[in-house]
């Protein structure tokens, strides 16, 4: 039995790539030592997967910003507005994911979304009918030849033709299928140049095939690869898919000359059965997903085993294989030093992936695996109770909701005029997301109070100055609605798991969520509740300096739980509604406290979306939709709720979102070109809505004419007492100086759209 993984981290255990990177964009090292830092941690995942026994090592799975924004650059699909900066090659690639402003000029970043059903970010190639496909980069080629020297022996991976062409957003009148013969040229090349150096097999990454397949997409996808796998030469070709099963086009797959084909048995719900139905092709190697690459839990070997030996039955060969990248997990628990081992020994994380597929290759090649003592060892793990903190009374509040609890009374229409009676805003009232700046000195003090070297009151004292700072900055500029910015928060999820009874958190477990950008999610251990108030202190004092509206700002339970390693001993509906019931109690304190204004951002809510639309409400959004109603429906109606979502596509499920039933909501929308505003015309959208007005995720500061002219553009679809004006998303990662130049162009741009057109 062989063992494989479809990638892996690449930040660097300690975030390395990230810091490195930072200090690039500052100019505080060159390029040549920061390609020295990337080299020595592909060196470092290199040596600990070859040293893990591991058959199927990859490579090219590095990337310094993103794996898509990698393939665009490889395959010359980059617009002339970047290349026409005259940068480097390196710091043109940064300018497409980050923007630049400088002297060579000013130019947004590339549209940012979500990749598939993971808190990862992808940047989204962007093509115009003059695009000339073509092979322009021999990254993968280098990466391999590197890991040669190195004596590690590496199957290439690469996105795929399909997906690549799918996920492309098409800015002429032509579409995919115009780019058909390009890419298959395009990728010819790139076996041929693999075939000449040797590499044995190269992995063809094709996520795009566990969605929803229309006859026109197998054709195209047939197209690409009938032409392209005829000049694969002696290179093995590896299609590996993740995310999902391939029900739409699993025969298609079976008929095409692939020589190994990678398939998810953990999130692919009829993987099994297409095999079951179907068969699988002899002349062809199956890379059976059936160990866990998006959770951190230990792997149950008694399930795994007869998973593998049922698919034996219908395949020549099987690899055993992670179901989808480990980049979407932490490196090691070994940095964690907190956390009891009892609880560790629960945790797999990417190292830990490793050391599993080894055990499970070493336990099937045992006369009798069921004795075997790492099988032993991994039974009695799984025998043992870990829940040490169930809570009856959650359990019990959570079974015994009713329909009324969902509910939130009177409905919008009236109470939208109950609360522009109450508060009389200005036509597009302004207002930001949430954080303000994590300086140095926030970062400082925080830590200071962690690790016990100041005092709990000195550590407040401190925060308290900052939102002193934030609110009178807020009321110079001249923003409608204030925050308090969140000094005390390390991350908007993190930071209610650890006021939250039922999480546990690690210490160095960052996973990467796009660019240098890294989360630390908490770890849900048991039953979730609140045992205190959360934020209520913060929100309360900052109210007490302004006259002005100040917004109460929590994350919501859908978020919470997405951005969480959950547990898989109960269902995401029951965690869901545990942890809606927690902040539904800080909600009402927050109201009780004279807080008018709550926002409950559900930032991550379109992500865990399943990926085939017949799965969407039975799956998800029957619980998804009802535990954020759950939250605010025992608010008063004079109550404003807010709440925010970042980078995703919502067109398909904005009556869902209308359905959530909030007062106002704000959307990432600058980076899409504002397309969201026709599909809130199109259907009618009644909630209150602020389309961010320019990307916080970029260093450039907006000018306030280029603000004006996308609110210009929002009032053409949406009614001027429907709109808002805000940033797309908090302000945390941005620098203070960029932050107030920006929201001065913005508040300056919203009084004069008012002045001039309203």
């Amino acid at each position: 039995m062989k063992t494989s993984i479809v990638g892996y981290p690449r930040v660097g255990s300690l975030r390395e790539l990230k810091f490195a990177s930072e200090k690039y964009f500052r100019k505080e090292i060159t390029e040549t030592e920061l390609q020295e830092t990337a080299k020595t941690l592909r060196f470092e995942n290199l040596k600990a997967q070859k040293e893990s026994g591991l058959d199927f090592i990859p490579s090219n799975d590095f990337s310094f910003y993103d794996g898509i924004l990698d393939t665009a650059f490889m395959l010359n699909a980059v617009p002339k507005r970047y290349t026409n900066l005259g940068l480097s090659k390196l710091d043109t690639y940064f300018a497409a994911a980050r923007g630049y402003q400088g002297e060579n000029g000013d130019v947004k970043a590339l549209a940012m979304k979500k990749w598939f059903n993971t808190n990862y970010h992808y940047m989204v190639t962007e093509i115009d009918d003059n695009t000339e496909i073509r092979l322009a980069d021999d990254k993968p080629f280098t990466l391999y030849q590197e890991a040669q020297t190195a004596g590690v022996k590496t199957k290439p991976v690469i996105i795929g033709a399909y997906t690549f062409l799918k996920l492309a957003r098409y800015t002429g009148k032509k579409t995919a299928a115009d780019f058909v013969s390009d890419t298959v040229k395009a990728y010819t090349e790139i076996l041929k140049k693999f075939n000449k150096i040797g590499a044995e097999w190269i992995q063809v990454d094709e996520p795009c095939l566990v969605m929803d397949m229309t006859a026109d997409d197998t054709d195209i996808f047939e197209q690409l690869y009938t032409e392209i796998l005829k000049s694969k030469g002696s290179v093995k070709i590896l299609l590996q898919t993740y995310f999902g099963d391939v029900r739409d086009c699993y025969q298609n797959i079976c008929k095409l000359d692939f020589d190994g084909v990678g398939l998810d048995f953990i999130e692919g719900k009829q993987s099994e059965k297409l095999i079951e139905a179907n068969g699988f092709p002899k002349d062809k190697i199956l890379f059976a997903g059936l160990v866990n690459g998006k959770n951190i839990w230990k792997n149950n070997y008694r399930a795994t085993l007869p998973a593998l030996s049922k698919l034996q039955k219908y395949c020549n060969e099987v690899v055993l294989n992670i179901s989808c990248s480990l980049l979407h997990i932490p490196y090691t628990t070994r940095n964690e030093r907190k956390l009891s081992q009892d609880i560790l020994s629960h945790f797999a994380f990417a190292e830990e992936k490793l050391t599993e597929l080894a055990e499970l290759k070493e336990i099937l090649s045992s006369e009798n695996p069921i004795e075997n003592e790492k099988y032993i060892r991994n039974i009695q793990l799984f025998s043992a109770s870990r829940r040490d903190g169930a809570n009856p009374a959650v359990q019990k509040e959570t079974a015994q909701l009713t329909n009324a609890d969902f509910i939130r009374l009177p409905e919008f229409a009236e109470r939208e005029k109950i609360q522009k009676a109450r508060f009389n805003f200005p036509i597009l009232p302004t207002t930001t997301i949430g954080s303000f700046p994590q300086t140095a000195e926030v970062r400082v003090n925080r830590a200071a109070f962690r690790k016990g070297e100041i005092s709990e009151e000195q550590y407040e004292k401190f925060n308290k100055e900052k939102i002193a700072e934030c609110v009178a900055l807020q009321e110079k500029i001249g923003l409608d609605v204030l925050v308090h910015g969140e000094f005390e928060r390390n991350d908007m999820v993190e930071y209610f798991g650890e006021c939250l009874d039922g999480y546990v958190f690690t210490e160095k477990a960052w996973v990467q969520s796009y660019g240098t950008r890294c989360v630390k999610p908490p770890i849900v251990w048991s039953d979730v509740s609140r045992a205190k108030p959360m934020t209520v202190k913060w929100s309360v004092y900052a109210q007490s300096l302004t006259e002005k509206p100040m917004k109460g700002m929590l994350t919501g339970p859908v978020t919470i739980l997405n951005w969480s390693f959950p547990r898989e001993d109960i269902s995401l509906k029951e965690s869901a509604y545990q942890i809606a019931l927690a902040i539904r109690k800080e909600v009402l304190d927050l109201e009780a406290n004279g807080i008018s204004i709550i926002q409950v951002d559900e930032a991550a809510l379109r992500e865990k979306l399943p990926l085939r639309k017949s799965d969407w409400k039975n799956d998800y959004l029957d619980w998804a939709i009802p535990a954020f109603r759950l939250v605010h429906s025992g608010v008063k109606p004079e109550t404003q709720i807010h709440t925010h979502m970042c980078y995703s596509e919502f067109a398909d499920i904005i009556h869902d979102i209308d359905n959530m039933d909030a007062d106002v909501i704000t959307f990432e929308a600058s980076r899409s070109d504002l397309t969201i505003l026709d599909v809130l015309k199109e259907n009618n959208f009644r909630t209150e809505v602020g389309p961010g007005v320019y990307d916080i995720h970029s260093p450039r500061v907006p000018a306030k004419d280029e603000i004006k002219t996308a609110i210009v553009k929002m009032l053409d679809k949406i009614p001027a007492e429907k709109l808002w004006v805000n940033p797309d998303c908090g302000l945390k990662t941005r620098g203070n100086k960029e932050t107030v130049a920006s929201l001065e162009n913005l508040v300056n741009a919203a009084l004069e759209v008012r002045n001039e057109n309203l």
